[in-house]
């Protein structure tokens, strides 16, 4: 599943303070972009799959919602977070 606990727990490792450090901003964007990948993934083979393309356009704003949010409060790691997630702005 793509979705596993162990996969978040690598995830919030990876990009947050620590693997129970769930509610970091960089934590999220990154649970935010790995789900995204994998719905975009999704409506390449399942085209007409509209509840999941609506899902996938909510998801992209509280992404960008959050990058909005880190990019006013610490810039730094704004561009840190965007470069190692390969975001492009």
């Amino acid at each position: 599943m793509y979705n596993s606990k162990e996969a978040k727990e690598t995830i919030f490792k990876k990009h947050g303070k620590s693997e129970k450090d769930t509610g970091s901003t960089e934590g999220q964007i990154a649970l935010f972009t790995h789900r995204i990948e994998h719905l975009s993934n999704h409506l390449k083979s399942n085209r007409k799959d509209f509840n999941t393309e609506r899902s996938l356009v909510r998801l992209v704003g509280k992404r960008r919602s959050l990058l909005d949010y880190l990019k006013s409060k610490d810039i730094t790691r704004y561009r840190a977070i965007v470069k190692e997630l390969g975001l492009r702005k």
